[in-house]
């Protein structure tokens, strides 16, 4: 019988910093630790991060490594260049589940060839309010039962290449207008029987985990989600039948370190039938991982969480690595192709798009969600390599700039890109400028088409950054 500080590591995936393990995560794998979850910072190249998961595998084979490999906005692997496979929206708007399933199977591949075992994706949330500040584009749509079908399909291409998948984030991130990393929210839709289709159909394609959302559903429980027994336990186990790992979100996240301590929402996570609680995304260090281990252990034998229950969620830990150990070895070769075919599908246009050969570019730049983080995005490099000469002008809130990029623009084509301008009034503002003295602009939305301007003649809607979504906008514009 393992000790309780043993299951209680055996149930945490936390982060760390740096390019190469250091020595305290290759000291808390060979002990039993639940794995570890990787971010941007830890990766510079395939070959690197390839050794950078052996080494940990090394030191423990049952060891789950994870990562937020979604595709679009949302790419760890490809963080400094932008993703070479379109986000879910894309997706959904070609509508192809078979094309949803082989983007899914190339992604698999990538992260089977660098030793990752768990993907924490994909993203499962109807976007219902298109105000959603976190998941808009990484959401395959407002429809539920297209959602449906194509988290399915994603799951099944993903784990195809025996790649866990990871559907999130239950029960439904869609109908907010609340980034939980920043606050608690409240889900509008009250009970969220449509929010839940993409989930059923998730679990019914053979879904690993499901990662729990940081939200509250009133109509089931006051408590966010992630330590509700009535949603992780009742919702989740008795009545979608799901008997895989459930993971938490990122426990650092205000809406769950607004109302408790890290600690204490750990042991509660678990309670409630969480089985693997992440964190590391802002707090990786060592201190962080044993503080998590020794409040589990600490409230096992203080009475407040199950010795059952920690058992049952560290089992269930190791039997996913033990399925992840039993995939055959891929040996096949990730279709990049596929990502591009799947963007050009996706791509959106009216008007006249096509652009002169000497273009300047005016770029509105929002901050970058924390759950992408900053990528390069934009249409100015593919439209430079199709042979454009291309100036650009980044402008950001606040900035002034607007009669500069104009007035560089005379005798040029002018391209405006945008991510979500409906819910940006200071880009709204400025694409109302930009139109007013040049009516033949290209306006180029690279986040969710909710908000078309009337004045906007010549339109081009990509559903997500990904460059492979900014290639097929280029290759539309091309003169």
């Amino acid at each position: 019988m393992e000790s309780i500080e043993l299951l209680a590591d055996r149930c945490l995936l936390p982060g760390f910093n740096g390019t190469a393990p250091p020595d305290w995560v290759r000291r808390r794998a060979a002990e039993g630790i639940g794995g570890f979850c990787l971010f941007a910072r830890n990766i510079v190249s395939p070959e690197q991060v390839e050794h950078l998961c052996a080494t940990l595998h090394a030191e423990s084979p049952g060891l789950v490594i994870a990562i937020d490999e979604e595709g679009g906005d949302v790419t760890r692997l490809e963080a400094s260049t932008g993703s070479s496979y379109p986000g879910n929206l894309a997706l959904g708007v070609a509508g192809d589940a078979g094309l949803t399933r082989a983007v899914a199977r190339s992604i698999g591949l990538d992260l089977a060839r660098a030793g990752v075992d768990l993907n924490l994706a994909p993203v499962a949330d109807v976007n219902s309010n298109p105000r959603n500040p976190i998941v808009g584009v990484r959401s395959f749509g407002s429809d539920a039962s297209a959602a449906a079908e194509q988290t399915a399909a994603w799951v099944e291409g993903l784990q195809s290449a025996g790649v866990g998948a990871c559907v999130k984030h239950f029960p439904g991130h869609g109908d907010t207008s609340i980034d939980s990393h920043q606050a608690l929210p409240v889900v509008g839709e009250d009970p969220p029987a449509s929010a839940l289709l993409p989930f059923r159909a998730a679990i019914a394609a053979g879904a690993r985990a499901v990662m729990s959302g940081h939200v509250v559903v009133r109509s089931i429980d006051a408590a966010p989600a992630t330590i509700s027994p009535a949603v992780m336990t009742r919702m989740l186990r008795s009545e979608l039948g799901f008997g895989g790992i459930a993971v938490t979100d990122g426990l650092e996240m205000q809406a769950i370190t607004g109302q408790l301590g890290i600690a204490e929402a750990a042991v509660r996570a678990i309670a409630a039938g969480c089985d693997l609680v992440c964190v590391g995304g802002g707090l990786a260090d060592e201190v962080t991982a044993i503080s998590l281990r020794d409040a589990l252990a600490a409230a096992v034998h203080a009475g407040s969480l199950s010795e059952e229950r920690l058992v049952e969620a560290a089992f269930r830990v190791s039997s996913f690595a033990a399925w992840r150990a039993s995939q055959p070895r891929q040996s096949e070769t990730p279709d990049r192709a596929v990502g591009l075919a799947a963007a050009r599908r996706a791509i959106r246009s009216d008007g006249d798009v096509r652009v002169g050969h000497d273009v300047v570019v005016i770029q509105l730049n929002p901050e970058p969600s924390m759950a992408a983080g900053p990528i390069p995005w934009g249409v100015s490099d593919p439209l430079a390599e199709l042979g454009v000469n291309v100036l650009t002008h980044f402008l950001r809130e606040g900035r002034s700039g607007i009669d500069k990029g104009l007035k560089d623009a005379e005798g040029r084509s002018v391209v405006l890109t945008v991510r979500d301008l409906h819910r940006h009034p200071w880009q709204i503002a400025l694409a109302e400028t930009v139109l007013s003295r040049r009516p033949d602009t290209v306006l180029v939305e690279m986040g969710l088409p909710a908000c078309r301007p009337q004045a906007a003649s010549s339109y081009i809607a990509t559903s997500g950054a990904a460059r492979v979504c900014a290639i097929a906008a280029a290759e539309a514009m091309r003169p």
